[in-house]
């Protein structure tokens, strides 16, 4: 599992990643761009947006390592 973390105060709303990943991204009424759902079963197109962002407001995180470190540290 992945989360989707954007940063709006960085986003330039450029649409970059709505172009690259439709299915993940949209751009709000603030002409900003907002992810369509938050945690994501793979990395896909999420990566590629990540990347190509040019002020780099994308971030994509695993949740799984999070969980795995949590409990780790419980036991």
């Amino acid at each position: 599992m992945f989360k989707i973390i954007l940063d709006k105060n960085k986003c330039i709303g450029c649409g970059t990643c709505v172009a690259v990943c439709p299915g993940n991204y949209e751009m709000d009424s603030n002409s900003k761009a907002r992810p369509i759902k938050e945690e994501v079963e793979s990395f896909g197109c999420n990566r590629i947006a990540e990347e190509i962002c040019p002020v780099k407001a994308i971030v994509i995180k695993s949740v799984t390592d999070k969980k795995n470190l949590a409990l780790e540290e419980k036991e």
